[in-house]
């Protein structure tokens, strides 16, 4: 049971890490993907900006200056 436990820990942390909202935006970005996809479209675009938009609010709440 130790060994799960530590298993479950460890993805949690890789996963989550320090801001759960960045690993819930990746989720979500991947998500409306999947849908565009299954609905026959290309859906691959929607993740770049996502994962841009989210690095750029990421490092602007880490730094000294930002908000």
């Amino acid at each position: 049971m130790k060994r799960l436990q530590a298993f479950g820990r460890f993805w949690y942390d890789f996963v989550i890490g320090d801001d759960w909202r960045l690993a819930l935006g990746g989720l979500v970005a991947l998500g409306v993907a999947g849908l565009i996809a299954h609905s026959g479209g290309s859906g691959w675009w929607v993740v770049p900006p996502v994962v841009a938009t989210l690095l750029a609010i990421s490092v602007l709440r880490a730094s000294p200056r930002g908000p």
